[in-house]
């Protein structure tokens, strides 16, 4: 009877340890094939992204694709999020260095999701050394198709010069990620 119990339980026990295997694999499978299918959407966007032509503050146009060609910091921020004005001194620092650097330099782009008006008054008291561009409202969905899942703020990206994307951050970021991120 001890024998037939210590048996039961060894298969159970292998049982169980195939079991959790066959989920891990079939969970690494899933990820894979998630992974590989956000890329293809994930080039859509990112082409989308360079496509657009932005409204900055001051009502001339920006087309991004003139950016293109050139590492790019791209920063979403909005005047109404802390976080995000927190950061935009340490950013705008991080642009005067990189200006410096001529071509070899990593470009900076400031995207507000936010009221024009808004960010007049806000940029007429805190100028910033980089160019700022409007997305409104429009600038979540944006940032969801990018890779900011849950739409928060403040979320930059980096972008090599051929434009894709090598790293992201949903929230706000510190001088050493970011330098980190450009070394």
């Amino acid at each position: 009877m001890i024998e037939a119990q210590k048996t039961w339980s060894s298969q159970r026990r292998r049982w169980l340890t195939g079991g959790v295997a066959l989920a891990a694999l079939g969970g690494g499978t899933w990820l894979a094939w998630e992974q590989s299918r956000d890329a293809v959407s994930n080039d859509a966007a990112l082409e989308a992204f360079w496509a657009l032509q932005l409204q900055q503050p001051d009502g001339s146009a920006l087309a991004l694709e003139r950016l293109r060609g050139r590492p790019l910091l791209v920063n979403f921020w909005a005047t109404w999020c802390p976080p995000c004005v927190r950061e935009l001194s340490m950013i705008n620092r991080f642009a005067q260095a990189q200006a410096g650097l001529g071509q070899q330099g990593v470009q900076v782009l400031g995207l507000a999701v936010d009221q024009t008006a808004a960010v007049q008054k806000w940029l007429a008291r805190q100028p910033l050394d980089f160019p700022v561009a409007m997305t409104g409202a429009g600038g979540v969905t944006l940032t969801r198709s990018l890779g900011n899942i849950n739409g928060g703020l403040p979320f930059t990206l980096l972008l090599d010069s051929q434009g894709q994307v090598r790293q992201r951050k949903i929230g706000e970021l510190s001088e050493q990620e970011l330098l980190h991120w450009v070394a």
